[in-house]
Formats: C-alpha cells, sequence, structure tokens
C-alpha cells in the first residue's frame, strides 16, 4: 500500500477540513471525534458566528471563514469533507485549484454525483486522482450545526462513486474514515447513484414537499394537519427539510427525477382508474406488492434475508443435555410443496387458496419472485395464501433480477418455467446459493432451446434470455434429482410436444402429482414422467401437509431419548419422501402410521414415535434418494445405535446447503463418535447398546446450514454435556419456530 502520510498512522486520516459545518458535515466531525479517527478537526463557515458556535459546541477544534488559511498547512493523509449545497461545490473547488498540497484527498457529501463530477471538470479540466466523490445516506429534517451528532452515521449506508481517474489510495482513506464512524460504505457508478437516488430519496421528497403544500392551500388545512395520523406526519416529516439545499438537488438531478416522476405519474393515473372504476384486483395487485417490496428490495439489495429470524449477525443453539420429547407436534408446512403451490398457482387461471404454506425463508423468496413478476398474492397470513393465478403466459418481466435468497429449489424450478417466457431474466441468491451448481439445470434447457448463461464455472446467477422456441425432449437424468426433473418437466409447459424425464432413481414427485391437482395432464410410467405442452392449469385448493424432512428431527428425536413418545400430525408421507421413515424402521424405530389419508392428491398420516434401541445397518441405496433431505438427523440415529452404520450412493449429499457429509463427520468426531467420510457417504460407529449418554459435549459449527444446525440440537437429548451450535440462524429456511416447538416438546434448547 502506497504512504498515506504520517497524519493518517495516528487515524482513519490526518487532519480533517470541514468545508460547510452543518448537520451532515458536523456529524462527520463529532464522529471521528469520538472514534480517535483524526488529530485535527478544522471548519470552515461562511459567517465567523457559525464558526465560533462549531468551536463552542466541541463540533471543530478551530474555525476559519477562508478555506485558502488553511490550505497551506495541509499534507499528505488530510482529508478535506465538501458539505455545502450541491450547486456551490464547484466554487468550493476552484479555491482549491493550484493551491492543494500533494496527497490530501478531497470528498463531498452531494446528494447529486454527475454534479460533481460536472463541476470538477469544470475546475481542472479533468476529474483530478485525489477527488473521491461520495453521499453519506443519512440525515434528518433539522439542519445546521447544532442539529450534529457523533452517532448520525452508525449502521448508515455511505456510497462512493470513485471514477476511473480516482487513486486507489485516496478511495480506501475515505473508505476508512467512513468506517471509523460507523458507517458501511457501498461503491456504485455515477450515474447509478444519481438514478437510485432520484427514485428513492429525490422523488419522495417532491411528493412530501408538493403534498404539503397542496394541504397548506386547502380551505380546511387547520384540521388537516391537526388531526393528521402518525403515517401522515412520518411521510411529510422530509417536507421540513433545508429548502436550499433540495432545490439544488433537483436542479441537479434534474434528468433522472423527471424520469422518477413521470414514471409515479403514469403509475399514479393508473391507481385514480382502478379507484374509478371499482377494480378491485387491480388495487390488491399494487397493495400487496407494496407491502411485500419495501423490505424486499433493501433485503435483495443487501443479499439478505427475507426473515427477521435470519437477520442477526449470529444466532448460536445451546443444546443443554437429556431430555425426551413426547405430545401431539405439527411441524411446518412441506417446503416443496409450498414452493411448487405458489409457482403453479401464479401459472393457474383463477384463484388458487392454499393452506399450510411454509412461512420459511425459502417459499417466501419464491413468493416474492412471483409477485416480481405481476402476480397477485395475498398472504401469508398464519399459513393462509391467496394467489390470482395469471395462466400460463400471464407472467409480466420483472423490474430487476429476481433474487431468491438461499432456496436452490426457487432458482432450479423457476429456471424451467423461464425458460418458456417472453422476457429476458436475471436469476440471483445470497454467497450460499452463489456456490452451488446450476448446469445442471442449464444443460437441458439449453437442449431444449433455452438460452441460459451462468456464472463462473455453472454458478449463479443465471441469466436466461425470452422469447426463444422451446422444443420437447426425452430427458434422462445422469443423476437422481426431483430439481432437475421438476425443472425440465415445468419447462416442458411451454415445449411442443411431449417432453419427458427418466430417473435413474426415484425422487419425489409433488411436481408431477401437482400439475394433475390444477388439472394438467401428466403421464407417469415407472421411473419415466412425461407432458405435452401447449396446455392449462385450472386453480384449485391446496392443503400443504406438514415437511416429512422437518417430522424427521422429531422422529429422531423420540427414537433416541427414553421416555419418548410423540405424535406428529398431518405429516407427509409421499412414497418418494418417505425413506427416512423406512430407514428409522430397519434400524429398529418404533414407528406407526395413524389415520392414512389423502389430501389434493398426497398421502397424509399422523406418525406416532416412541423410544426403542436403535440398530446399525447398511442403508438401502434404493431408499438413498427417498432420504436426501434427511440423512444429517439419520446420521444422529446411527450414532446413538449399536453397531456400524454404512450410506453409500449419497454424493448429492455433498452439494447442498453444505458438504453435508463432511460437516456432519466434523461435528460427531467433535462429539466423540467415529464418523469417516466417504466420496459417497459415510460410516459411523454406533455408541448405542445402553440408555447411558452417546455424545460428550462440544462446540460444532453448522456452517450455515438448517439441517446440520438442527441435527445436532437433536444429539443433545443423549449427550452428557452441552452441545454449542453455531451460525443457526439458517434455521428459518425450512423450520422457523424450531426452537419453540423443541422446548415445548421437551428439548433442552437455549437460542442466542
Amino acid at each position: 500500500m502506497p504512504d498515506l502520510g504520517k497524519g493518517a498512522k495516528q487515524g482513519a486520516v490526518g487532519r480533517l477540513v470541514v468545508v460547510g459545518i452543518g448537520l451532515i458535515g458536523g456529524s462527520l466531525a463529532l464522529g471521528l471525534r469520538a472514534a480517535s479517527g483524526c488529530r485535527e478537526i478544522i471548519g470552515v463557515a461562511r459567517r465567523a458566528q457559525t464558526g465560533e458556535q462549531a468551536v463552542a459546541l466541541g463540533v471543530v477544534d478551530r474555525a476559519v471563514t477562508d478555506l485558502a488559511e488553511i490550505l497551506p498547512e495541509l499534507e499528505a493523509g488530510d482529508v478535506i469533507f465538501v458539505a455545502v449545497p450541491t450547486l456551490t461545490v464547484e466554487a468550493v473547488f476552484a479555491q482549491l485549484k493550484g493551491r492543494l498540497p500533494g496527497g490530501v484527498t478531497v470528498t463531498d457529501g452531494a446528494s447529486v454525483k454527475g454534479s460533481v463530477v460536472a463541476a470538477a471538470k469544470n475546475v481542472w479540466g479533468v476529474v483530478p486522482e485525489f477527488l473521491v466523490p461520495g453521499h453519506p445516506i443519512a440525515g434528518s429534517e433539522q439542519s445546521g450545526v447544532t442539529a450534529a451528532r457523533d452517532d448520525l452515521y452508525i449502521a448508515h449506508r455511505i456510497i462512493l462513486t470513485p471514477l476511473a481517474e480516482t487513486a486507489v489510495e485516496h478511495t480506501q482513506r475515505i473508505q476508512r474514515m467512513w468506517e471509523a464512524v460507523g458507517a458501511e460504505v457501498l461503491t456504485m457508478p455515477v450515474e447509478e447513484h444519481d438514478e437510485v437516488l432520484a427514485a428513492t430519496s429525490h422523488l419522495p421528497h417532491v411528493i412530501a414537499f408538493g403534498l404539503v403544500d397542496t394541504l397548506a392551500h386547502d380551505a380546511e388545512n387547520e384540521n388537516i394537519f391537526r388531526y393528521a395520523a402518525g403515517g401522515f406526519r412520518d411521510f411529510t416529516r422530509i417536507a421540513s427539510s433545508d429548502p436550499v439545499m433540495w432545490r439544488d438537488i433537483m436542479l441537479a438531478n434534474r434528468d433522472a427525477i423527471l424520469q422518477s416522476i413521470d414514471l409515479y405519474t403514469s403509475n399514479l393515473n393508473s391507481l385514480r382508474s382502478a379507484i374509478a372504476s371499482g377494480d378491485s384486483e387491480h388495487l390488491m395487485g399494487v397493495f400487496t406488492r407494496a407491502k411485500a417490496a419495501r423490505d424486499h428490495f433493501t433485503k435483495m439489495l443487501a443479499k439478505k434475508a427475507y426473515t427477521e429470524t435470519m437477520e442477526a449477525n449470529e444466532v448460536t443453539f445451546i443444546a443443554h443435555p437429556g431430555g425426551a420429547v413426547n405430545g401431539e407436534l405439527r411441524v411446518p408446512g412441506d417446503k416443496s410443496m409450498s414452493h411448487r403451490s405458489i409457482m403453479l398457482g401464479s401459472l393457474a387461471e383463477g384463484i388458487t387458496e392454499v393452506e399450510g404454506f411454509l412461512e420459511g425463508e425459502d417459499a417466501l423468496a419464491t413468493l416474492q419472485s412471483f409477485r416480481d413478476m405481476g402476480v397477485v398474492i395475498e398472504g401469508p397470513v398464519n399459513g393462509r395464501v391467496t394467489i390470482h393465478g395469471v395462466g400460463l403466459h400471464g407472467l409480466q418481466a420483472p423490474p430487476g433480477p429476481l433474487y431468491v435468497g438461499n432456496s436452490g429449489t426457487s432458482m432450479r424450478l423457476l429456471a424451467g418455467l423461464l425458460a418458456g417466457q417472453a422476457f429476458d431474466t436475471v436469476l440471483t441468491g445470497d454467497e450460499s446459493l452463489s456456490k452451488r451448481p446450476m448446469n445442471r439445470v442449464a444443460n437441458p434447457l439449453r437442449e431444449m432451446g433455452a438460452v441460459v448463461e451462468t456464472g463462473e464455472d455453472g454458478r449463479p446467477p443465471l441469466k436466461i434470455k425470452g422469447g426463444n422456441k422451446l422444443r420437447a425432449i426425452d430427458y434422462t437424468l445422469p443423476m437422481a434429482s426431483a430439481q432437475v426433473k421438476s425443472c425440465v418437466l415445468l419447462a416442458g409447459l411451454y415445449a411442443e410436444g411431449e417432453t419427458s424425464t427418466t430417473e435413474p432413481a426415484p425422487t419425489r414427485d409433488h411436481t408431477e402429482r401437482m400439475l394433475a391437482g390444477f388439472g394438467y395432464e401428466v403421464q407417469r410410467d415407472g421411473p419415466r414422467a412425461s407432458l405435452s405442452g401447449g396446455g392449462k392449469l385450472t386453480a384449485g385448493h391446496i392443503d400443504v401437509p406438514a415437511d416429512i424432512s422437518s417430522a424427521t428431527f422429531y422422529m429422531v428425536a423420540a427414537s433416541i431419548a427414553p421416555g419418548s413418545d410423540v405424535l406428529l400430525q398431518h405429516v407427509g408421507i409421499n412414497p418418494t419422501r418417505d425413506g427416512a421413515i423406512n430407514i428409522l424402521r430397519e434400524m429398529g424405530a418404533d414407528i406407526t402410521l395413524e389415520n392414512q389419508r389423502e389430501v389434493g392428491g398426497e398421502p397424509v398420516a399422523d406418525i406416532r414415535v416412541r423410544y426403542a434401541p436403535l440398530k446399525g445397518i447398511q442403508v438401502p441405496e434404493d431408499q438413498v434418494p427417498l432420504a436426501i433431505d434427511e440423512f444429517p438427523a439419520i446420521f444422529v440415529a446411527a450414532s446413538c445405535a449399536e453397531g456400524e452404520t454404512v450410506l453409500t450412493g449419497a454424493e448429492e449429499l455433498r452439494v447442498k446447503e453444505s458438504d453435508r457429509i463432511q460437516a456432519m463427520a466434523d461435528g460427531l468426531k467433535i462429539l466423540g463418535i467415529d464418523a469417516e467420510p466417504t466420496p459417497d457417504g459415510i460410516v459411523i460407529q454406533g455408541k448405542g447398546g445402553s440408555e447411558s449418554p452417546v455424545f460428550g459435549g462440544g462446540e460444532v459449527d453448522s456452517l450455515g446450514d438448517h439441517r446440520i444446525a438442527m441435527s445436532f440440537a437433536v444429539a443433545a437429548l443423549r449427550a452428557g454435556a452441552d452441545i454449542r451450535i453455531q451460525h443457526c440462524a439458517n434455521v428459518a429456511t425450512s423450520f422457523p419456530n424450531f426452537a419453540e416447538l423443541a422446548t415445548g416438546a421437551g428439548m433442552n434448547l437455549e437460542v442466542r
């Protein structure tokens, strides 16, 4: 790294010169002072009185009214922060021209970056290397030095817009400066910044100023303002902002703001027409999309989770030893079916009512994607969702990339549907999903004539070009995968002719069953499934059964903990998903199915599980695809069994949310279990044979994988000491109320 100057070595920067000692500049000064981030703060104000006030308040160490007066004192590592109204920036730059010592960095806080860049070119002819345009996304309707606060920037974003000419060392210096006051620093191109801010900041101010001005001319304005509710006061608060500053912003970012106003005016006219004509569905669409969009866009841009429980930087489970599980439990709805109910309900003609929808991270990602494509979806409220279907060809181009969080199911199944659309789409996900393989769906889609681009090594993002005519294929899956099978079949809805898939081993068939439930004919002949394009889906009612993957944790818990007896209600026992039941029974588990029935084409039962001693087995390979998601929990059961358990043919486990074979082997070894991973499975030496503790205590890392986290929580039932499980926030992916249900059933689980 280049020499940043001896002053910078004593803090984030050397001296800080604040030109314009108001809320923005004064708050940076106070924040740096509190963080010991610079050795001196000098204020530059138009009026001597302002400078004197800033010194008296402790905002600056000294103040001047002439910037030129202090320029000779500056040295490498110092920073000049220009915090004046947007259209005044050029005058400040003119004072710096030819007088700025080498190594000094200049940055600003203006809301419009294009005008700052233009000002620099007007003064210097080029953008100088020492200029780092920036914009703190923080503020208040209050202004002036008396409004300055040392915590204004904590947990707020600062957008830097360095140009190609900007030297790296200057950008790094400004980034350190803002991080020192607790801000999160992002970078963005100048043009993109101004477009984004026009929509998210400048337009709301236009609306607020205009609304308050309009109402102020109303004959009843006194009562309007007297009886205004909190929402009105909160929104119009920004109309109290500095008029001079906002006049300058409007003029400086005119073109981008006008585009935003035009788009808003068009949408407002559409909303007015819907109200006038009584168009209930249009109104519901606008309101449901708006309700979900506010949080969604924030999370998508930050690549964060949909559910609040996943927002924490860290969630740790402390699983205390011992206990048993008892009672009647209803685990969350089946995740696979929740995904598909949203997808097929959106493509159906008519209104689909869904009950038992899993309000977990992954399923919410699918729901939001279809909202982004123009589908009106009410809910979810207590597992109830109402979907206003648009038909197979009624989806609209989303306003931007479809962000699906950590959901591989969403991305892979959506890829099939989107391949048949007329518009281009981009599918993105969080950091974990961005490492998972997607060529397994991209390759068959390409065979069908779709244009699909992936990131490096076949990983996300997926870019799918619309408008391509799809052709039917007869696809033999190279490995058993319900997601790949479903992707191809869903693309087949849009292909000419008959599309078929043949799988090497049985996988879950929820897509085939639910398509039939929506009235779409699917032919099934052993491992082969086929359908013809050009049909239609008819809306209906879906009652999503409880998820057998979630139920498995309690089946294992009851099987290993003496004194346990649980009844798991309304669990889906689809024959392509019942591998966990079969494997646990093979190990000696006491599992009975009661009240067997069929709901919406899916077999359902209440599952009763009582404690019974287990024995190690060679897991039948024909059961592996039927229990692929349940193996982390089954590994815990194997550890509590007497004798050796051997799993083979499960290489798919290595490319889930984590390498589940290695993650479980590592954790089991920490807890004192002899567990040896193999390329396609694991060998576990069980320590059962008595009711004494099987696991020791220790700290294990779930690697952010929800199933790993819950499995080790279950292991504590047969542990001799606490098991501390790191990185458990992603449990919200499939089982948002796992901890609550576990403690209610008798497990000793603490969440930190």
